[in-house]
């Protein structure tokens, strides 16, 4: 088969998106002189920054995170798709673990010929289906090999590459010397808290943050620097945990280093500099697996087959009742304590 174009469709959060990267360093590397482009929303478009294997990416704008009027977004976006068909994909992908209409459409206004998905075999409605469907999945599968199923009609197959990101190097140098961070690599980089997860039940209370940290510091002497979602918990658009992120950094002795990202590129940046990174399920945990870093993860109700930190040594401490708060400090605490010292001794997992 001699591809010349195709279009990824992965329309929903971070995490998503970078499940899709080896999925798309796989194509690349079967088609190295296929145009590659990406489809995307202006929440998860960072992650695709500085990706050699993508040579254009769409982005478009969900109401929820525009503050535009109805007709204004679907204005833009109606030029967006205009301006996909002109580039004539070939081949476009409907990037999702299951059947949604919504993206059957996507891919249908694309004007691709050949659409790819997960799905029945066609509705009897063209921009309510697929026209190469992928069988739905029978067993729970990660996300990362979902996505590779998706391949397979396009002759691409094999064990699914590493996630990918790619922090900019000055950014990162910006922000170790904002930080005061000696040293970096294996065990000597920062402790990296990150706070923030979507859902309530995969949230762990911020006084359990508090006690963790006061404890990592106290008894191991290691230094913490503290992340979150930037943003008012009050604001509409884009709801933050800027209040929370105050009262742990105020509340943590000694203090930690808090910063406050504005942007994707900033988040992986100051990531990419941990040398253990603390956090609950949510886009952060991806970008941390993405730029190799070994991961403790405080789980609610998110499936673990189909979502644990992909390829990296990990930790997940999920309850029988599916609540993040569930988990206590103390638990918390000597599951850091013993991964640490895997991850110093060069051990991983156990």
């Amino acid at each position: 088969m001699d591809l010349k174009s195709v279009l990824f469709i992965r329309r929903d959060n971070i995490g998503d998106l970078v499940c899709t990267t080896p999925a798309i360093r796989a194509l690349r590397i079967k088609y190295p002189r296929a145009h590659i482009g990406v489809l995307v929303n202006s929440y998860n478009a960072g992650v695709l920054e500085g990706n050699p294997d993508v040579d254009e990416v769409f982005v478009y704008e969900k109401g929820k995170h525009s503050g535009k009027g109805r007709l204004s977004l679907a204005f833009d976006n109606i030029a967006l798709m205009r301006k996909i068909r002109q580039r004539r994909f070939e081949v476009a992908i409907g990037c999702s673990y299951s059947y949604q209409k919504r993206l059957a459409r996507y891919t249908f206004f694309t004007g691709a010929p050949k659409r790819i998905g997960f799905g029945p075999q066609g509705s009897g409605l063209p921009w309510l289906s697929y026209n190469c469907n992928v069988a739905e999945l029978k067993v729970p599968i990660h996300e990362v090999e979902a996505m590779m199923a998706l391949l397979e009609p396009l002759g691409v197959a094999g064990p699914p590459f590493p996630l990918f990101m790619r922090p900019n190097p000055v950014e990162v140098e910006r922000i170790r010397r904002l930080i005061g961070i000696k040293e970096t690599g294996g065990a000597r980089g920062p402790i990296i808290f990150h706070i923030s997860s979507r859902r309530p039940k995969n949230r762990w209370p911020k006084e359990s943050f508090k006690a963790l940290g006061e404890r990592i510091g106290a008894e191991l002497g290691l230094q913490i620097v503290l992340l979150w979602s930037p943003g008012s918990a009050s604001n509409p658009l884009h709801p933050g945990d800027d209040e929370d992120a105050a009262w742990v950094a105020s509340s943590i002795a000694p203090v930690p280093f808090a910063y406050r990202t504005t942007n994707l590129g900033e988040l992986t940046a100051a990531m990419s500099l941990a040398s253990l990174v603390v956090c609950l399920d949510g886009g952060a945990m991806h970008i941390a697996a993405a730029l190799g870093k070994p991961v403790m993860t405080i789980w609610g109700s998110t499936e673990q087959k189909r979502w644990h930190p992909w390829g990296v040594p990990s930790v997940v401490l999920q309850k029988p009742d599916k609540l993040a708060s569930s988990v206590t400090v103390e638990e918390a605490y000597e599951a850091f304590k013993g991964f640490f010292s895997r991850i110093k001794d060069g051990a991983g997992n156990p």
